[in-house]
This record gives C-alpha cells, sequence and structure tokens, in this order.
C-alpha cells in the first residue's frame, strides 16, 4: 500500500441488521463494528520529497551506516514497524456534525475488528496504535483530560543536561516511540441507514470510511563520516542529542507543538566502513576509502509549529529554529570531547525524516589534551564559547578555519 496516501480503506461501518430499520438497538442506540486494514509501511515512500522539491529522494543512497543485527538488538528496525494492536475513542457530537465533543467512548482493538454501540446521531472517531518498546518502558505519555477536542502526545526530561532549548528546557527529552493516527470527522449514524450499501454474502449494511493513517512521528538516521581517522577518535559513550524538535504533537491534526526540545538518542561507532559516495558515479566499491562512522536513529515530533504531513507542493517549512546535533567521543589518548554540528538546512529539506550526513576530516580536529570532556568542541559560531574551536560544515567536506 502507498504510505504517502495510507487509508484505511477497509475501515468499515457494519450495522447489524437487515431492513433499514435495524431491530439490534437498545436504548436507542445502534450496535456497528468497525474493520481496519493491514498497514504496509516504507520508507521509500514516505520519504518522497518530489511534492516539496521536484527531486527524488533515494535515502539509502546516502546512507552508509547500514543497519545490522547488533543495531536491531539494541535498537530496534531501522523503519517504521507494523503495529496490531489499536486504541479508539469515539466522540458523539448529538445531531449536529462538526460540534464539540460531548461524551468520549474509550476502547482497544486487538486484531483488526471491533463492534460496539453508538448513539444515533453524529460522531468523530480518533484511532491511533498501541505502544510496544524492546524494554518494555514507554516514552510517550497521552493527554486525554485537558480537552475532550484533542489527545496530545509528549515526552518527559531526562537526567541528561542540555545547553540547548534553554532556560524553558535545561534536560534533553526522551525520544517518542512510533506513533500512528487517524481522525475522521461527521460520521451520520442514522435510523434510515443513509450512505450504508447492504452485503449480502454478510447479511449486512455497510459504510466504508476513508480515514488516513500516518506516522506523526518521524525517523532521522545520523551519521558522522570520519575520513582519516587512524584510530583517533577511539570510541563514544552511546548518547547523542539533536536540538530543536517538538515536545509534543497532536493526534487529531498531526500538528506539532510549538515548543522546542532536545530530544537524546543512542548511537554505536563501526570502524573500516567502505565508503563510495553517491553522487560519484566513476567510483567503485573495489576501490572504496574506509572510514569509521558513527550512527544512529531517533524518532522525534518533527519541527516545532507544523504538520510534516500536510505539507505542499509550493509550501515553504516554517521553521525558526536552529537545530544541533552532538556527540561524545573518547580520543585514542583517552581524553573526551563533545563534537557539534549545525544540521539546520538538513532537518528542513528532510521535514518529515531522513539521513542527516556531516563528513568530518580527522586531519583538521586537535587531539585535545586535557580530560574532563572540555578539551575542545567542533561547534558552530552560535553555540561557540571561549574554549571552542570553530568549524565550517559543508555537505561533502569538513573544513578547520584555524
Amino acid at each position: 500500500m502507498n504510505v504517502k496516501n495510507l487509508y484505511i480503506a477497509c475501515l468499515s461501518l457494519l450495522l447489524c441488521a437487515c431492513s433499514p430499520e435495524p431491530p439490534l438497538h437498545l436504548y436507542d442506540e445502534g450496535e456497528v463494528a468497525l474493520d481496519l486494514p493491514v498497514i504496509d509501511l516504507d520508507l521509500h515512500v514516505y520519504w518522497d520529497y518530489t511534492m516539496a522539491y521536484g527531486t527524488d529522494y533515494n535515502w539509502e543512497s546516502e546512507w552508509y551506516y547500514g543497519w545490522d543485527e547488533d543495531d536491531r538488538t539494541l535498537f530496534g528496525e531501522l523503519g517504521y514497524v507494523e503495529p496490531s494492536v489499536f486504541n479508539l475513542r469515539r466522540y458523539y457530537t448529538g445531531e449536529q456534525a462538526m460540534q464539540p465533543h460531548l461524551t468520549v467512548r474509550s476502547s482497544t482493538i486487538t486484531g483488526t475488528h471491533f463492534r460496539g454501540s453508538y448513539d444515533w446521531g453524529f460522531w468523530d472517531i480518533l484511532c491511533w496504535n498501541d505502544i510496544h518498546t524492546l524494554d518494555g518502558i514507554q516514552s510517550l505519555i497521552f493527554d486525554e483530560k485537558s480537552s475532550l477536542d484533542y489527545v496530545t502526545a509528549y515526552t518527559r526530561e531526562t537526567m541528561h543536561a542540555s545547553r540547548y532549548n534553554a532556560p524553558m528546557y535545561t534536560h534533553a527529552f526522551y525520544a517518542p516511540e512510533p506513533l500512528f493516527a487517524a481522525y475522521e470527522q461527521g460520521i451520520e449514524i442514522n435510523r434510515n441507514l443513509d450512505g450504508f450499501v447492504f452485503n449480502e454474502e454478510e447479511n449486512v449494511w455497510v459504510r466504508t470510511l476513508n480515514m488516513q493513517l500516518e506516522p506523526i512521528t518521524y525517523i532521522y538516521l545520523t551519521q558522522i563520516i570520519l575520513h582519516n581517522n587512524k584510530g583517533r577518535m577511539a570510541s563514544i559513550d552511546g548518547s547523542s542529542n539533536l536540538s530543536g524538535m517538538a515536545r509534543s504533537t497532536t493526534l487529531n491534526t498531526g500538528l506539532a507543538g510549538t515548543d522546542a526540545i532536545t530530544v537524546a538518542y543512542s548511537s554505536r561507532m563501526k570502524h573500516d566502513v567502505p565508503y563510495v559516495p553517491y553522487n560519484s558515479p566513476a567510483a567503485s566499491a573495489a576501490g572504496a576509502e574506509r572510514v569509521d562512522i558513527i550512527g544512529g536513529r531517533l524518532m522525534t515530533f518533527g519541527i516545532p509549529g507544523i504538520a510534516a504531513n500536510r505539507i505542499g507542493r509550493s509550501e515553504k517549512v516554517k521553521d525558526n529554529h536552529r537545530h544541533y546535533l552532538d556527540v561524545n567521543v573518547q580520543f585514542q589518548n583517552g581524553m573526551d570531547s563533545t563534537l557539534v554540528f549545525d544540521v539546520t538546512e538538513q532537518v528542513r529539506r528532510r521535514y518529515k525524516g531522513g539521513v542527516l550526513t556531516i563528513e568530518l576530516d580527522v586531519d583538521t580536529i586537535p587531539i585535545p589534551q586535557r580530560a574532563g570532556g572540555s578539551g575542545f568542541d567542533a561547534v558552530v559560531r552560535e553555540v561557540e564559547d571561549g574554549g571552542t574551536h570553530e568549524f565550517e560544515l559543508t555537505r561533502r567536506k569538513q573544513r578547520s578555519k584555524h
């Protein structure tokens, strides 16, 4: 199924009756069944930026880090995984559509079938996947109490301090789990079965709804390619951060919250990886340069204040935030430092996820000579302090200004 146009195409309202006036109701209610389809998620389709930029985006050609069994064990699957359990919220608006929600009925669906009772009138339906994690610990928090009209998802702060997004937030936040949502308003269920079609095989009246089910958390694949490392950057502590991302999202609309936070995630270093630039067709794998790569995968709510799935061909991403990626590196001499890179333009171009690449020539990096993580930071001017070295990042090259 095309992910860009993910639809709950088979989401149906089946009224269990054989006549236009169904006898199966109690207290003026009708019993209704909903069927959810299988979800097919493909990064190649979802990360299709043709609509925004007019050019194809083949993320695999840019992704050198790979994703082996160790990565899957530590971090999970690279892309989206089809959920099997869903949360369903049914909101009754009375005799008029598009009204404030008066009541809510909560249900959990295991599989793809649900049957329940409905008052005659208009309903809004919200559906999102139940959360499953490798360690059983969930980062996502759902706020359903502040308003019956919206459900908001957000994550909490970690214990790790962050230099970004202060003074509002002084610590990094946990990355959210994969989240998919669909919302349909103004669904009329009336005694005349308007909009229903009789299914003779199942002996029921059927109405099909077109609810769009889509990811509202966005995957970023980060990689720092180390040229000429020669063992000088020996390892990392596994912790990384990406700043300027949204703290929350609204499930009903897919609109990210306006608060900007730093998202913490795990990374890993691979040594002696073959590197053939994707934009150099003459290069061959046989003569590939061997590089070390610091790579990772993180999930975010995206850029604050935008609904990434609603960006059209002529629209520009409205983003007033800077996005910094950092990683803690240990050098061969035992000293450690934090490398910080400005990836703002890359994040803006990949507003609903994709590959973020930094290429670093280690020959240009001074080896720190004192411990404590304060030897130097490779940073851009916006976060420069008195003890840092400033480096200018380009798409394919890292040049020292000193």
